[in-house]
């Protein structure tokens, strides 16, 4: 498991989820397993959990075999449907939202700007269109509003046309070939920040990350039990934002309505007032844990 992914905020994570030791949890960003792991290892032998991932590469390197685990290749979008399917409610549902360690460092994957490789970056493999499609393919507005909204990245108007200029002269099939593109724009002695973020833009638009999380939301509160635990591990202020405002209002917009005695309808109340952090001793052993955010929250009493 810690060859393949490194789970975060492990012990905090799932000492929230769990209540009911014979309950039934899902694991919707199976990864490495190692969240599902220490989910099983605090279930009786009647527990299961239901392990959703699509990423092949995830289900096939899964190195549990438990027959209390049932394994989904699938989009964690898709959980509500898995449960009306099935006729089941969970006590529990953990997302763990970040790319694995074994996306970010296998090169061919095109996640990381660390390896001159194609620009992939499909969570699901099978999936049509790569980063380097939406880079050839989109125009310079389109480009200029994914950079903006979904990486938050400065001149993004600008960068967008720089694509457009070098695309013009040869495709951008590689990390290498972006980074040259937009190599004006890459600050000296804070390369690394820019691209992040560029690159954390364009995962996120092949990946349709934020639509995925949206529908997730919904279907995960309408499949939980009353009293059931939603457990969500952020790291970029644009889903954590997302996470938070479902759970306070259910709407990632944000948008509180309430009923006749003012009382909200959201189907959920928070579990503590503010996220939980990892420890610094975590950081220091894991520094892709260091934008964690951990959210918990509970399905409301009486909601179908």
């Amino acid at each position: 498991m810690s060859q393949y992914h490194t789970p975060v905020l492990l012990d905090e994570s799932v000492s929230a989820l769990i209540s009911n030791p014979q309950g039934i949890y899902a694991d919707v960003t199976f990864g490495g397993g190692g969240h599902t792991a220490a989910i099983l290892s605090r279930l009786s032998a009647s527990g299961k959990v239901i392990a959703f991932d699509r990423d092949m590469d995830a289900i096939e390197a899964s190195p549990i075999k438990d027959k209390r685990l049932t394994l989904i290749h699938n989009n964690f979008r898709f959980i509500e449907n898995y449960a009306a399917l099935h006729g089941v409610q969970f006590d529990g549902i953990l997302a763990d939202l970040g790319v694995s360690s074994h996306q970010f460092d296998t090169p061919e994957r095109g996640f990381s700007f660390r390896f001159d490789a194609p620009l992939d970056m499909r969570m699901n493999t099978a999936a049509s269109r790569t980063a380097a499609d939406l880079l050839n393919e989109e125009t310079p507005e389109r480009l200029e509003q994914i950079l903006r909204l979904y990486g938050e990245v400065d001149g993004s108007g600008k960068m967008a046309r720089l694509i457009a200029e070098a695309r013009a002269q040869e495709p951008i099939r590689t990390s290498g070939q972006l980074d040259a593109a937009i190599a004006r724009m890459l600050p000296k002695g804070a390369e690394h920040k820019v691209l992040a973020k560029v690159y954390q833009a364009l995962r996120i638009e092949v990946n349709q990350e934020m639509r995925s999380l949206e529908k997730f939301l919904d279907g995960a509160a309408r499949s939980l039990k009353p009293g059931g635990r939603l457990v969500v591990i952020t790291y970029h202020s644009l889903e954590d934002r997302m996470v938070k405002n479902f759970i306070k209002s259910g709407n990632v917009a944000g948008e509180e309505t309430k009923d006749l005695y003012g009382r909200s309808i959201s189907p959920l109340e928070a579990v503590g007032r503010k996220p939980i952090l990892p420890a610094e001793e975590e950081i220091a052993a894991n520094t892709r844990a260091r934008s964690a955010k951990l959210r918990v929250a509970e399905k409301k009493e009486g909601l179908a």
